[in-house]
């Protein structure tokens, strides 16, 4: 679909949704008419080529940017979102891809930065504790929470992002491409956070670039295309060749190739696309 006004296969619980969507930037559209829904428990990857505005989404989302038109709604309340301060009250956690880490503050300090407990002083027992509940929710591979951020491995430092994003129990959270630079070891660490993250009942949006990675961790698929939506994809049945296809903009030549396919003989029905 190239202009939906509705998102098919969205689950029944929706906690995100969004309807018209639309962004400007002078005379270009970086968002036009755009749609898309999350359920609580549910991974929707953001997918599409460079410029095909899942930055500018990620920021509309977080109330980085002010929608032109259209409509979020969460948990059936339609909201404003006209500041970072605001999403962030709303329960909407954002990991920004250059993460916001203090390297040369430990683990816990950066997980509290700006979000200090302190009755009358700093409480650096109760952070100590949050801290440790939140690392072993996600099963985290960090040894001590004294160790400076610069000390930490790709797939560390995602981590300290992504538990920094829970403290304030968000229902959505969004990961601006979590392993984009990270080896393969570093990834699958991070894919297993996505997948907590998705365990314990919030609704993630993950723009990513790596298709591997979205058809691991992603329920639906969600490509973008010239700041349009351009379709919506279960990620257990959809074919890599048919997402690349959406993002840019082959979609007929598939539709044209799996017809031809099907007048076929049976063994060429069972071939790769």
């Amino acid at each position: 679909m190239s202009e939906a006004t509705a998102v098919p296969g969205a689950a029944t619980d929706t906690v995100l949704s969004l309807r018209g969507i639309c962004k400007h930037f002078g005379a270009v559209a970086a968002l036009t008419e755009v749609d898309l829904d999350v359920a609580a428990g549910e991974v929707v990857a953001v997918v599409g080529d460079n410029g095909a505005g899942k930055s500018t989404l990620v920021k509309v989302l977080s109330g980085v940017y002010t929608p032109d038109a259209g409509s979020i709604v969460l948990r059936g309340e339609p909201v404003f979102l006209d500041s970072p301060a605001l999403a962030h009250a709303r329960g909407i956690a954002t990991v920004f891809q250059d993460l916001a880490l203090c390297e040369n503050l430990d683990v816990k300090a950066n997980l509290f930065l700006g979000q200090e407990l302190r009755p009358w002083m700093l409480d650096d027992v109760a952070m100590e504790k949050r801290s440790w509940q939140l690392l072993r929710e996600l099963s985290a591979k960090i040894p001590t929470l004294d160790v400076p951020v610069a000390a930490l491995s790709g797939g560390q430092r995602q981590t300290v992002a992504i538990a920094r994003s829970l403290l304030s129990d968000p229902q959505i959270v969004l990961l601006d491409e979590p392993t984009a630079a990270l080896g393969v070891a570093q990834t699958a660490e991070v894919l297993n956070l996505v997948e907590r993250l998705k365990h314990k009942g919030l609704g993630v949006v993950m723009i990513s670039h790596n298709m591997e990675d979205v058809r691991a961790v992603a329920d639906r698929v969600a490509v973008l295309r010239l700041g349009r939506n351009n379709g919506v994809f279960d990620a257990a049945s959809v074919s890599a060749e048919e997402i690349v296809a959406a993002i840019t903009g082959s979609t007929d030549n598939v539709v044209a190739r799996r017809a031809a396919r099907r007048t076929t003989s049976p063994q060429a029905e069972k071939g790769e696309l």
